[in-house]
């Protein structure tokens, strides 16, 4: 065939084949009428380029389906990365993002931000009494009553714990203050868990923001308000001022100055005499420690012992006080003719009853300095056994078979549950000083502290009470049967040397002499 006969629906196919080889998938040819060979060719052609249409486009749906699922797992990623996975907060990464973006438009002119810390008070007795997931609820609660008094600009966060965060962009300080006491009012209201009830109080603190100020420097004000707002009591608002830093910094040189303060010989031991009541015969001593500082001078318990169980050196603290203390008792039954039932009295923190080797560390202890165990009683917080884990109750249960006396301290500021301590192998109760404090001025408060003899004497304890100040209280109890106590009625704490001299020349104390009633200074309310 000459190229003059050649059939154009060739090039018509050629082209057509081009087409669908570049991806243009809607090309068609329309056959003939003469439905030959070419026809055919044609036909063939136009279904491979409609099935190739068919597949591209159900690949692009596809395709377009696992990219919305890839965008969808991104945001979701993102937003497990910027949420508290327990309450659906905003987290820290998120929150100084925000604060970032609140300064920045503070600098271009808005109002600067306002930031509110919130820390739970007493948190930890929620997970101690009904564990954690009681605690995780109670979190949850928090943060949904926290969302209900913000304004829907404003970001609420946890920081981790029991921290909260309340970020309010162009904030005035009435704003600030406003919602931290609306705060303080929503989570003053009992949490229902189950038939139990429990309260979320917090400390806050308040720190109106500046056009320049970096977020962690805000972060840092707003933290530092807090804390002063937690050692000021509960459920407490603090505005941020400027000497909070120095209080910081100090707190910080004290923490550092601490940890070195055991090995070198900073600490000091005062023994306060437990008498019996009935003929003021010293039935042995509590350990109470003092920290002797080169510069600050002394010291009291109630100031370095919360800060040595923050930065976690009260293990080393607590060791200390065993070892130094029993090595004094050693000595002064060399020294002096003590009675064979002389107890020294020395506390234990929570953190060291949950030690593996408490118990061969004391058992060593005795057989080291010949002491008899039955000299010796450990001193512990109802908090610090309240959940009953198994290392605790390892311990107390190998210390009573050793013949270790175990006492409870504070009774009346925890749980308070006699039942409760009949569980325990515990033989005696310590009765906290409050319950002394009105003994004679509040009505109905000497036959509620009758009753509270009479309970514990029912349960098989004995009870000791604490905080004896006046020969009145002291006779009112000896009347009511208490059979042991304490206080600065007879004597105030000792250092080791005045404790000795007291050992030396009397079992039997004569108060009202300048080491009994009367004495003031700050070791009243100091106790460890």
């Amino acid at each position: 065939m000459s190229s003059d006969d050649k059939d154009p629906r060739l090039a018509m196919l050629v082209e057509s084949i081009v087409r669908l080889s570049r991806g243009e998938l809607s090309s068609r040819i329309e056959p003939s009428s003469a439905r030959d060979e070419v026809d055919a060719v044609i036909t063939g052609v136009n279904l491979l380029a409609e099935e190739l249409e068919q597949v591209y486009e159900q690949f692009e749906k596809r395709v377009e389906s696992r990219t919305a699922m890839l965008r969808q797992a991104h945001l979701d990623m993102m937003k497990m990365a910027m949420s508290d996975a327990l309450t659906g907060l905003a987290n820290r990464v998120a929150l100084m993002d925000a604060i970032e973006e609140a300064l920045n438009q503070a600098a271009r002119g808005t109002q600067p931000p306002a930031l509110l810390l919130l820390d739970l008070d007493s948190f930890k007795n929620v997970n101690d009494r009904f564990g954690h997931d009681a605690g995780d609820r109670v979190l949850q609660e928090v943060a949904s009553r926290l969302n209900s008094v913000v304004r829907e600009s404003d970001v609420v966060a946890r920081l981790g714990g029991d921290e909260f965060a309340i970020l309010l962009p162009g904030a005035t300080m009435d704003t600030a203050m406003h919602v931290a006491r609306r705060a303080l009012e929503v989570l003053g209201e009992h949490i229902r868990l189950d038939s139990l009830y429990v309260h979320a109080r917090a400390s806050i603190g308040v720190r109106l923001g500046t056009a320049d100020q970096t977020a962690e420097e805000l972060l840092l004000d707003a933290d530092t308000a807090m804390y002063a707002a937690k050692r000021e009591g509960r459920s407490i608002i603090k505005l941020f001022e400027p000497v909070m830093l120095y209080s910081r910094q100090l707190r910080s040189q004290m923490a550092t100055e601490l940890r070195g303060a055991i090995s070198s010989d900073e600490l000091v031991l005062h023994y306060q005499p437990v008498v019996e009541l009935a003929t003021n015969r010293i039935l042995g001593v509590e350990v109470l420690v003092r920290w002797q500082h080169p510069l600050r001078g002394l010291i009291p318990p109630d100031t370095f012992i919360p800060l040595a169980e923050e930065i976690g050196v009260i293990h080393d603290l607590d060791r200390w006080v065993m070892s130094t203390s029993l090595r004094q008792l050693a000595q002064w039954r060399q020294d002096f003719p003590l009675d064979d039932d002389f107890q020294l009295r020395v506390n234990l923190s929570a953190v060291e009853l949950k030690q593996l080797d408490l118990v061969d560390s004391i058992r060593a202890l005795l057989r080291e300095l010949d002491l008899p165990a039955r000299n010796l009683v450990v001193e512990i917080t109802e908090t610090a056994i309240v959940t009953r884990g198994e290392v605790e109750m390892y311990s107390l249960l190998s210390l009573q078979q050793l013949g270790v006396g175990i006492e409870i301290d504070d009774f009346g500021t925890g749980y308070s549950s006699i039942s409760y301590l009949r569980e325990l192998p515990v033989s005696m109760v310590k009765v906290d000083r409050s319950l002394l404090v009105e003994l004679n001025t509040r009505p109905g408060q000497l036959d509620f502290v009758a009753a509270i003899l009479q309970l514990i004497r029912a349960a098989g304890l004995e009870a000791v009470f604490e905080g004896i100040e006046t020969r009145e209280q002291a006779a009112q109890l000896r009347e009511m049967g208490c059979a042991s106590g304490q206080g600065y009625y007879f004597s105030r704490p000792l250092p080791a040397e005045e404790a000795g001299a007291l050992l030396a020349t009397t079992r039997h104390l004569r108060v009202g002499e300048g080491i009994g009633e009367g004495v003031d200074g700050p070791e009243r309310a100091a106790s460890r």
